[in-house]
């Protein structure tokens, strides 16, 4: 008798599950694969929010909560929140918290970014980075950002993708379709690192993903290429605000 397959049993790509799998290397091979340059990524993010006095901010897909210490550190009065549906992942965040001395003032809850816990208008601004990608519904995710931010409250979506032209191009799709899923898999001795490379590879591109904030009630006002278009910021207010 044929035994049954273990891929039947492997968690699904780009859930929490999956992510579960990868967490404890996944700082260390983000570091490599992006030659550090994510830091700048979120820092940027981050003054892109233009946030005011005590806000109050939620990071979606916070991961290990890069992001979430981010906004923390260079807005002192902010109150942070960061969201996951990995365990693993909000682990390692807490530990990341506990030593950066910052676990009073970002909390982590365990969540998904289609159904967020929140009321209308009740945040400030909401981030997500390097997350939208693995959402199964963007659109409702995007909506559901554009429902719990104020009016005249900011969202930002950090997201990698594959240029598609310009002189690096070439380039940079190499790196993703074959450094990215061959280092990653040496480093963390995981698949699921070829499955990150092929969701950045099927990322629609900057315009037509800006689009689809735009029917999901969010008004975009930047879309900012960065390190010739290997990630993209995109900023928005929910419509219809000031």
């Amino acid at each position: 008798m044929n035994q049954p397959s273990t891929d039947l049993a492997a968690p699904a790509f780009g859930s929490g599950a999956m992510f579960d799998k990868i967490a404890a290397r996944y700082d260390a091979v983000n570091r490599v694969l992006s030659f550090g340059l994510d830091r700048g990524w979120r820092r940027r993010t981050v003054r892109a929010l233009a946030l005011g006095v005590q806000p109050r901010v939620l990071d979606l897909a916070t991961g290990t909560g890069d992001l979430a210490v981010d906004i923390a550190r260079m807005h002192p009065d902010a109150t942070v929140i960061g969201l996951d549906p990995s365990r693993q992942m909000l682990a390692i965040a807490q530990h990341k918290l506990a030593r950066r001395e910052l676990a009073g003032r970002v909390t982590l809850v365990r969540g998904d970014a289609q159904h967020l816990p929140y009321r209308d208008g009740e945040l400030d601004a909401a981030t997500i980075a390097f997350g939208i990608r693995n959402v199964p519904d963007r659109a409702l995710a995007l909506r559901e950002m554009a429902r719990v931010v104020r009016p005249g409250g900011r969202v930002a979506v950090l997201e990698l993708g594959e240029p598609r032209r310009g002189v690096l191009a070439r380039a940079a799709r190499f790196h993703t379709r074959h450094v990215v899923p061959r280092l990653g898999a040496l480093l963390s001795g995981a698949r699921e690192y070829r499955y990150l490379q092929r969701s950045i590879a099927a990322f629609p591109p900057s315009a037509e993903f800006a689009a689809l904030m735009s029917r999901a009630g969010l008004h975009v006002i930047e879309v900012v290429p960065l390190t010739f278009g290997v990630c993209t910021l995109y900023v928005a207010t929910p419509a219809g605000a000031p």
